[in-house]
């Protein structure tokens, strides 16, 4: 983001980045903003130079020479808003409303009214939260049983569903990720306009966004990767005249070009002007005129590309409509032939007839779309809930994506599609033989998002982390380095807890550095701990890991599991096949069996309830230790309930513990590198303790050696340690070595191979040294680590071998060579090969009776 203020171009540098434009060459900021300057003879070439891009995006997507708008009505759900926005007159105090918010039934008739005139969505615009400024809103939604304002949205998109067959569009305005993952499933789109990415404009007293929580850039920023990562099909766009300098207008577009490269997801960028309203407190400042309009829609064109679909209000532009054209709009936007633009009310909206003939004229044919775009239309997974499918598909042509504009909106139920399952259900036995019939899946240049954009935020966070650990001085000078390694070898051996405390970073630092001699040393006082703590035994589990389904689009880029429906190797075994292996396991001796699959879309709401209750219907003594935060926080949204609601209800049905797993680092910035689609960690870290407050223990895990940094490892122990110092409920801590054969990040060329052996020793060491006190057991893969780096593990500081596993799909279809099961006889041999005996355990680490 950029707060400064404008150098004039001249005009030699407007012609300069003319001519790169012309060219196709990308664009910096400089060149960006002198072409906001153009006028003239300039704006002309801008406007061709636009127009020429829009056409042969329009001609990429089937549809030359079409420019689209969504019939649609406006639902004003509430205009109470905890926000002071001074140019708005949308949002405004109870006394002057009817009721704080429309209630079900007047949302219905607005939507019934819709339909019967061929309106396909339904748009709803409401404020922020209104019930953290407004008590009056707080009451309404008491006394109606609704817990937000976003529970009450929620239910009316699925009684317009369910009752009138139009499709929602929601603007809720800021919303968090979990929110993001709520909503979903009851809207084909959502939206929120940047505006801009100014934050004097919102920081400084007297800027239009002074007062407004919601308004803060870097929280809207937030927003547009979050909708990113759960796969919203999502609009945004900037407001210009507010305030802006040319060179803030277009540091707001490279910031919405940098999200939609990364995630694919925005649908569409609407460039509106400022147009003053009486009674605000801006009614003084002049309107964004239109030549400047002109030129920014023209801009923002250039630099999205022609894949971008870019819109202008045609309320907002006095009938100008051939020049907006020429500047290289596609779409007109929401049209109502019902409610007025309750957000420009003094603005009404073209007739259908009148927009359709101004279209005509400048070359285009006008064509009706949905709330979602025809790109996302045809796609449908990851971007359609499969509850919204027959709403959608009801009302789309299903060659080009748009509406059938013929068509009329009934209400159908929302409710889940029927399971289908088979596909390559005998993966966990043929990856030893046959092996994968791929090393990626078939939608590997797009699902994960641009490249580029993920090695530049790689490149970034690396370099973040490296700052911060030299800024405290360690790796700065031999000296310093010396100084903090033997600090930190004398804690290791006195109070290797106390390495977790920020005063001791360097030392901490300094031993994850650690090599030859001081390496060996820092593994002797991590086994010397691990004897007095735990013992001499080296611990197992007789388990079975059952993966039901691997069928999952959230993207993660280190993954090597995940297939799409349509892939040679995707399955989904029914609830009998998965008690069918549970009662396998249960008859080879097994005590555990570990459920985890991908984030399924086509997984009904009771499914991972019904995996417990038919597993234990099967084997009621099998312990069912099932379902990684990011299922559960997942499922939760689905189902629209909290997380702790849902936990009770797994719980009920006979869950025992969750793994750790979707950990991965906890810190967003390597996170969002690895993941693109996964919870952020504090979602992670609330799941877990949630799970420990209801009683329901978890293992604690950390992934390593892909784009990962020391001093992001240390940060990751903290946050254990401070969930387990909250909860006490984490059993034990497993290392997780990053295996990068098949793992899309390494197969871009971003990620390294995987940890160094040194490394793998390090982390090991240092978790039974940093957990000290907390977490008592620390367990090695031999999965990933092979038999004689277990056995290293081992000798380093471990106790814990994990389970026989029976089978292992995740860490095989990576590229792990280390088979998938291993007997009881084979865990002791790798036991006895490190001098050590072996002891079978239960999955809470207590003694199993011979």
């Amino acid at each position: 983001m950029v707060d400064r203020t404008d150098s004039a171009p001249t005009a030699a540098s407007v012609q300069r980045a003319l001519r790169r434009a012309a060219a196709g060459r990308a664009l910096d900021l400089d060149e960006a903003t002198a072409l906001l300057t153009a006028r003239g003879a300039a704006l002309d070439e801008l406007l061709r130079i636009a127009g020429d891009i829009r056409d042969a995006g329009l001609r990429e997507a089937g549809r030359p020479g079409v420019v689209t708008f969504s019939k649609k009505v406006f639902v004003p759900l509430t205009r109470l808003c905890r926000d002071r926005c001074h140019y708005c007159t949308f949002a405004t105090v109870p006394h002057r409303l009817p009721a704080a918010f429309l209630d079900r039934d007047e949302v219905l008739a607005i939507a019934r009214e819709g339909a019967a005139q061929g309106c396909k969505e339904a748009l709803f615009t409401l404020g922020d939260r209104p019930e953290e400024r407004w008590p009056a809103a707080r009451q309404w939604l008491d006394e109606r049983g609704y817990d937000s304002t976003l529970d009450y949205l929620r239910a009316c998109a699925v009684a317009v569903l369910e009752e009138t067959g139009l499709l929602p569009h929601l603007n809720p305005g800021v919303l968090s990720w979990s929110e993001l993952q709520r909503l979903k499933p009851v809207a084909p789109s959502m939206g929120m306009m940047l505006e801009t990415t100014a934050t004097r404009l919102w920081s400084e007293p007297g800027g239009p966004h002074f007062g407004s929580p919601d308004k803060e850039p870097a929280v809207r920023l937030r927003v547009l990767d979050d909708a990113g990562r759960v796969g919203v099909p999502f609009t945004t766009g900037i407001l210009i005249g507010i305030g802006e300098t040319l060179a803030e207008r277009v540091d707001a577009l490279f910031a919405i070009r940098r999200a939609q490269r990364e995630y694919g997801h925005l649908q569409e960028v609407i460039v509106q002007n400022f147009r003053a309203k009486p009674d605000t407190a801006m009614r003084g400042m002049p309107d964004a005129e239109l030549h400047d309009l002109a030129v920014t829609v023209a801009v923002a064109r250039v630099l999205l590309g022609p894949r971008a679909r870019i819109q202008a209000p045609p309320n907002l532009i006095e009938g100008e409509y051939d020049v907006l054209l020429r500047a290289g709009i596609d779409d007109w936007g929401g049209v109502s032939p019902v409610t007025p633009d309750h957000v420009n009310p003094e603005r009404p909206w073209p007739q259908l007839d009148e927009l359709a003939r101004h279209t005509a004229t400048a070359g285009f044919a006008l064509r009706e779309r949905l709330t979602i775009y025809p790109e996302y239309v045809r796609a449908g997974d990851p971007w359609l809930d499969p509850r919204l499918l027959p709403h959608v598909t009801a009302l789309a042509d299903p060659a080009t994506g748009l509406a059938v504009e013929s068509a009329r909106p009934v209400g159908r139920p929302w409710q889940e599609p029927e399971e289908v399952f088979g596909g390559r259900t005998d993966l966990h036995v043929t990856i030893d033989t046959a092996g994968r019939t791929d090393d990626r899946r078939g939608d590997f240049d797009s699902v994960y998002g641009d490249w580029s954009e993920v090695a530049g935020k790689a490149d970034a966070s690396l370099a973040g982390a490296v700052r911060a650990a030299t800024g405290s001085g360690v790796g700065t000078t031999s000296g310093a380095d010396d100084h903090a390694l033997r600090t930190g070898l004398r804690l290791a051996a006195d109070d290797p807890a106390a390495l977790l405390e920020p005063r001791h970073a360097d030392a901490a630092l300094a031993l994850f550095a650690a090599d030859g001699p001081a390496l060996d040393e820092l593994c002797r006082c991590a086994d010397g701990v691990r004897r007095d703590v735990v013992g001499d035994d080296v611990t197992y589990v007789v388990n079975r890991n059952i993966n039901f389904s691997n069928v999952c689009y959230v993207g993660c880029r280190f993954c090597a599991f995940a297939q799409r429906e349509s892939d040679a190797d995707a399955f989904r075994l029914s609830l009998e096949q998965v008690a069918d292996r549970a009662e396998e396991a249960w008859a080879a001796g097994a005590s555990e069996v570990c459920l985890q699959g991908g984030i399924d879309p086509k997984l009904p709401v009771t499914g991972y309830a019904d995996l417990v209750r038919a597993i234990k219907a099967r084997v009621p003594g099998m312990h069912v230790h099932a379902f990684s935060p990011m299922e559960i926080v997942t499922a939760a949204a689905k189902a629209g309930v909290p997380v702790k609601e849902w936990l009770v209800q797994l719980r009920e049905a006979g869950l025992d513990t969750i793994p750790g797993t979707a950990a991965e680092i906890l810190d967003d910035e390597v996170r969002w590198v690895l993941t693109k689609g996964k919870l952020p960690a504090a979602a992670w870290v609330e799941v877990v303790s949630t799970a420990h407050e209801l009683g329901i223990r978890s293992s604690s895990t950390m992934m390593y050696g892909h784009v990962d940094h020391p001093g992001q490892w240390l940060a990751h122990f903290r946050v254990l340690a401070g969930v387990q110092d909250r909860t006490g409920g984490f059993t034990e801590f497993v290392a997780l070595p990053f295996v990068h054969t098949n793992a899309p990040i390494y197969l871009a060329g971003i990620a390294r191979p995987g940890p160094t052996w040194r490394e793998n020793r390090v982390v090991h060491a240092m978790a039974r040294l940093l957990l000290h006190g907390r977490i008592g057991n620390i367990q090695c893969s031999w999965v990933k680590l092979g038999d004689s780096g277990t056995v290293a593990m081992l000798q380093g500081g471990c106790n814990d071998l994990g389970g026989t596993l029976m089978e292992e799909t995740i860490s095989r279809m990576a590229g792990s060579g280390n088979g998938s099961a291993r007997t009881e006889e084979e865990l002791r041999a790798i036991a006895a090969a490190a001098g050590r005996p072996a002891r079978k355990r239960t999955t809470a680490y207590g003694h199993v009776r011979a």
